[in-house]
């Protein structure tokens, strides 16, 4: 009898630590996702100067992705990927603000009207540099413009570890880290989303 009263006491005992662990860590990845949805995106430039943007990522388990950004999970499916082998999910947006002053060069246009040709005049510009290209035509009643950028977006994910003293251990939080290649592009939002089993 008192073999079993041990035993019984053993398996409470371990039920009671595994229960207490995941308490603590669903608690701790609560208190983060929390501290990420609170904070608000970093904005740096890297040694190159180029534009970069920092920010912390959230831990969701696959419902609550499904539950809260029903938009992207439905996009996801429609790439043919379960939702349940997702690993991470993320999301960035850019705009570029390019202010480009241009000479106007006059350009003769030759138009056949009734097998006849009809002279036209039109001011064209252009201007361009490694990532953006603009380039139009004014006309007498109409403006025709052609705006073209080209933007590459590195992102990097990595963990923070906790620290005390001068010792690291363990995982604070995981952040992500995005840089731009094109000087006209400033990063407005972006989020990370790593999904927990």
């Amino acid at each position: 009898m008192q073999k079993y009263l041990i035993l019984y006491a053993v398996i409470v005992t371990a039920l009671l630590v595994a229960a207490f662990r995941h308490y603590r860590n669903e608690n701790q990845r609560l208190t983060q996702n929390q501290t990420a949805l609170a904070s608000d995106i970093e904005h740096y430039r890297t040694r190159l100067g180029q534009e970069a943007a920092s920010v912390q990522a959230l831990r969701l388990r696959c419902s609550e992705f499904e539950t809260l950004r029903a938009a992207d999970a439905e996009r996801i499916r429609q790439l043919g990927i379960r939702l349940r082998r997702l690993e991470a999910a993320g999301k960035s947006v850019t705009r570029a603000d390019i202010e480009a002053r241009a000479p106007l060069r006059d350009t003769v246009v030759v138009r056949l009207r009734d097998s006849l040709p009809v002279y036209d005049t039109a001011r064209r510009f252009r201007w361009e540099d490694a990532w953006v290209t603009v380039e139009g035509v004014v006309r007498d009643d109409s403006v025709l413009c052609r705006v073209r950028s080209i933007d590459t977006l590195r992102q990097v994910v990595h963990r923070i570890p906790r620290r005390f003293l001068f010792i690291r251990w363990g995982t604070k939080a995981l952040r992500q880290e995005i840089v731009s290649s094109n000087p006209h592009t400033r990063i407005i939002y972006t989020e990370y989303v790593q999904i927990e089993r």
